[in-house]
């Protein structure tokens, strides 16, 4: 556990704090974590952070608790597994999970944190962590799809002083920059969180100046405690006593051809608290895609749900924590065995909040949605240039790709969205500038979204035309089975990979893949998956279905999904639609399910090779 060195051991005093300077201290920490964003964009190099923004601050009180961030992070656990002092000055990193009590989750992020003193006490943390673009390994960006063991995943940062005293420890350094490919992006990358950390502690700090700490701390505690009497108010008007909900979900498969991986979560109530249980998940995999998951980030995850829905303007901490108890059993794939791969965890992040989805809108249509986060999609592109001025020059390609969102309770899933809201695409241009290759297609695929009172969104096309010799590499899921929908609504398209050779081949892929040779003129097409559709589609309006048919969202033969008839160019036939939807009408039950996953697991499984040119995975191995 860490030893916290403080010259000031005076312990801080509760005050009463007014609602303007709550409102004020509220907002300045909001302000303080998006400027730590901002910090990092205009200094990174990478694209993944550059462009895309894969990276997660927090700002945090003086015990660790998030008061605010994204994504999130668990410093109680970082310190509780940190051995060493720790004092003014210091800036600790890691990106070991198995080391911090997966306060991250696989090698790839480095987790930075940085203790906030303010005349000698320790009064908050500032803590950021990024996605860096490779950290060695036997694969170009460190994930290869058949690892079993993070040995294989590239370099893994133990906890340790990077600065100690304010004085960095350039040794440590260059030796963790010695593992990488592109050790000038990792480098640029970390200075730009290390001072994204400082930022955030300077604000900090600049509050404690004004307010006085007391005022500061107090205020801290007051916001806290209202997110636990919000939460603690959600919990008994969502969740009956005692009942108790349960929901599953699948990974298709874990890149080595096992699967589909079964994942449970339930949760009941008891009194003011819920338990929300992992039990009766498949067992961890073979493959990377482990999802090492911290509890605390579990809890974040609910909060998410259940806090913004109530009221978004609230800035969700880790107040309600105590409200919610977390069971994860040990060896299964959310707490895999060390050294169990982790760097595919993304396919299990996504699938958290299907999970969530499914789960908590059991008992309340506001918080039903519909499958459509499912996975965070990655496509890597590397190799050496072979002519021109460039020639035997290194080029690496980290990016992450978009699919459907799911139908909500408020309207249509976004089309080719983010699964996270504050992540951007990198801009074709950017794309064609800086590395070998074209982008000859960038779109939406028409009728990929789950048909819907209220449609998910629909799938992405881009379509890579390499210029240059290299390889590949995939991480995607949703393959095999379907991002189902709720209350009629109807599951969206899977997912999809095919290359179009220059030589006139064609060879599909599979979801997970890498080092997959590429020669110039080769087309990759990678198509990600719909989101599935929210109420009966048979209720949308069919003028809507017609704009669609006409932006070409929606094909004629598609709108006829939701009852509707029309032409190419959108023109409805009323007549043909109400005969078409009183037949669609009859013999369907009622009411409609609440959730339609599409054809049976057995089904799927018996007709894989045919539907996707991929045979079906293998069943789970039980260790």
């Amino acid at each position: 556990m860490a030893r916290l060195i403080e010259t000031n051991t005076e312990p801080m005093r509760s005050v009463d704090v007014d609602v303007v300077t709550l409102d004020l201290v509220e907002n300045a920490l909001r302000n303080a974590r998006y400027e730590m964003d901002e910090v990092l964009f205009r200094t990174a190099l990478s694209p993944g952070i550059r462009e895309q923004h894969d990276e997660f601050p927090l700002i945090a009180n003086h015990e660790g608790k998030m008061m605010v961030g994204q994504f999130g992070l668990s410093i109680p656990d970082f310190l509780d597994n940190f051995d060493g002092t720790i004092e003014e000055g210091d800036v600790l990193l890691t990106s070991d999970p198995y080391s911090c009590g997966a306060a991250i989750s696989h090698a790839n992020d480095w987790l930075v944190v940085i203790p906030i003193f303010f005349e000698g006490r320790i009064v908050g943390w500032s803590a950021m962590f990024g996605h860096m673009s490779d950290v060695g390994g036997k694969s170009p960006a460190s994930m290869p799809t058949d690892a079993r063991t993070i040995f294989e995943e590239g370099v893994v940062i133990p906890p340790f002083r990077l600065y100690k005293a304010g004085v960095l420890d350039d040794d440590a350094l260059r030796i963790i920059l010695n593992q990488v490919r592109k050790p000038d992006w990792n480098r640029a990358d970390l200075n730009g969180i290390v001072a994204a950390c400082r930022t955030a502690a300077r604000r900090v700090q600049e509050l404690c100046a004004r307010f006085g700490v007391d005022t500061y701390n107090s205020a801290l505690d007051a916001l806290l405690e209202r997110n636990y009497r919000a939460m603690k108010v959600l919990l008994a008007m969502v969740f009956e006593e005692g009942k108790t909900l349960e929901f599953a979900d699948y990974i298709c498969d874990d890149g080595l051809g096992y699967g589909p991986y079964e994942l449970k979560l339930s949760l009941t109530r008891t009194g003011d608290k819920v338990l929300l249980d992992f039990t009766g998940s498949s067992p961890q995999a073979q493959g990377p895609i482990n999802y090492y998951i911290n509890e605390n980030l579990v809890r974040m995850f609910f909060g998410i749900y259940m806090i913004t829905v109530a009221d978004p303007q609230i800035v969700w901490n880790d107040g309600f924590y105590p409200l919610v108890d977390v069971e994860i059993p040990d060896d299964s794939f959310w707490k895999p065995k060390y050294p169990a791969a982790l760097n595919a965890r993304n396919h299990g992040i996504g699938r958290v909040f299907d999970l969530f989805g499914g789960l908590l809108g059991q008992t309340n249509p506001d918080l039903l949605n519909a499958a459509g986060f499912s996975s965070s999609p990655h496509f890597m592109y590397s190799g050496n240039y072979g002519e021109g001025e460039r020639k035997g020059e290194w080029f690496q390609l980290y990016s992450i790709g978009f699919g459907g969102i799911p139908g909500r309770p408020i309207g249509d899933g976004p089309d080719g969205h983010s699964l996270w809201p504050s992540f951007v695409n990198i801009p074709c241009e950017y794309l064609e500038s800086y590395y070998p290759l074209r982008i000859e297609r960038w779109e939406t695929v028409t009728d990929t979204g789950g048909a819907g009172l209220h449609r998910g969104g629909n799938a992405v096309e881009v379509a890579y035309r390499f210029l240059e010799a290299g390889t590949i590499a995939i991480h995607d899921d949703r393959w095999l089975t379907y991002p189902w929908g709720v209350n009629g609504g109807e599951p969206g398209a899977r997912s999809r990979k095919w290359l179009d050779r220059a030589d006139g081949t064609s060879e599909v892929l599979g979801s997970k893949v890498h080092d997959v040779p590429v020669l110039p003129g080769d087309l990759l097409h990678f198509v990600t998956w719909g989101g599935g559709g929210w109420g009966d589609p048979l209720a949308r309006d069919p003028e809507l279905v017609s704009l669609e048919v006409r932006r070409g969202l929606v094909s004629a033969e598609g709108s006829r999904r939701y009852g509707v008839v029309c032409d190419e160019a959108g023109v409805v036939d009323d007549g043909a639609t109400t005969a078409l939807r009183e037949e669609l009408g009859r013999g369907r039950p009622s009411p409609l399910p609440t959730f339609d996953m599409g054809p049976s697991l057995e089904t799927i499984l018996e007709r894989a090779l045919e539907e996707t040119g991929l045979p079906a995975p293998r069943p789970p191995i039980v260790r």
